[in-house]
């Protein structure tokens, strides 16, 4: 089979999207009958029939659908290596691509991005931010589609190097007339007799969830699924359930939705987020150079000792020494974070 050449992709993309080879050659300023050539040579190469063609126009057969899916996969990648390439013509000195759970993303992970590139060593340093579910990001940092991941130190990195990032705790979001409202705090058990607002099943805080309902013997009663916190805030606000939420999160939403948010005393509900990235050999030195920021930062917030670097070994990184206390803010950092909450 001869190579297919990316003009011709493009070519296929543009009449799919359009459905006719007459605007379709329009918009690629080329003539209808040069993109029938190319089409029908590429299905002779292929062997199979892309386009139904009809009086009206064409669409994709199964096979030119399965080929559209792989074209505009090559052709973002094609995009994005040429904007890549451009940068550092244009004086750009780094992209670091990042992803990260949704959880880090709604909690402090942007702001500690934000102050990276502010910094004036890094304001030629491009940073892409995309979200990830934690089963995926591992995966995808060792096939190298990212450079760092953010998410929580529970999971398998699979021998990825990482570090430990800020920690959080979670919380139950509760409409004010709701049957819970009244209490304090809650241990999650408690909470199995009322139905909940969840995030998908693929999501680590699902899991957690689910594990730690059946060990008290339960099963957590959703009533709605939804695929973001704000989303499930909103849901609640609908008197629709109650949702276990990050408390830094649910801060905001509880003042701008008139909620309740009630923290969870159970241990597991305290967590520690990490960052993870790829071998040291492979990490360019913008990528490196963010991992450190991330951890000091921090390491700052919650008075953490420093290690030199992003290559610190797999075993110890993220891991506490047994035996070891847990560093605790000081209590004026404490006050500062709550006021900065409300």
């Amino acid at each position: 089979m001869r190579d297919i050449d990316l003009k011709t992709l493009r070519l296929f993309v543009a009449v799919c999207d359009h459905r006719t080879m007459a605007r379709a050659a329009a918009q690629e300023h080329i003539e209808p009958s040069a993109i029938s050539k190319r089409i029908a040579q590429l299905e002779h190469d292929l062997g199979t029939p892309l386009l139904l063609r009809a009086r009206r126009g064409v669409q994709p057969t199964p096979a030119g659908q399965a080929l559209l899916e792989h074209a505009r996969d090559v052709l973002f990648t094609m995009d994005r290596i040429a904007g890549d390439i451009a940068s550092f013509g244009a004086g750009v000195k780094g992209r670091v691509r990042l992803i990260a759970t949704a959880s880090a993303i709604a909690e402090s992970l942007l702001d500690d991005i934000a102050s990276f590139m502010r910094e004036p060593a890094n304001r030629a340093i491009q940073v892409d931010i995309e979200e990830r579910f934690s089963r995926d990001l591992v995966r995808q940092l060792r096939e190298g589609s990212a450079s760092v991941g953010v998410c929580w130190d529970t999971i398998d990195f699979e021998g990825l190097p990482h570090r430990p990032y800020r920690r959080d705790r979670l919380a139950l979001a509760v409409h004010p007339d709701h049957a819970l409202a009244k209490h304090a705090s809650l241990r999650f058990e408690q909470t199995l007799a009322h139905e909940h607002v969840g995030l998908p099943p693929s999501t680590a805080v699902h899991t957690m969830l689910a594990r730690a309902a059946a060990r008290a013997g339960r099963t957590v009663s959703y009533r709605v699924i939804v695929s973001t916190f704000d989303a499930s805030f909103r849901v609640v606000a609908a008197g629709l359930g109650v949702s276990v939420v990050p408390v830094e999160v649910g801060a905001s939403y509880a003042q701008l939705l008139g909620l309740r948010i009630i923290p969870l005393t159970d241990a597991w509900a305290e967590r520690r987020f990490a960052v993870c990235f790829r071998p040291l050999d492979t990490l360019p030195p913008a990528a490196q150079r963010l991992v450190e920021h991330l951890v000091a930062r921090a390491a700052a917030d919650e008075d953490l000792p420093i290690t030199n670097g992003p290559s610190a070994s797999p075993a110890a990184s993220g891991r506490r020494s047994a035996g070891r206390p847990r560093p605790r803010r000081s209590a004026a950092r404490r006050r500062r974070r709550s006021a900065s909450s409300r």
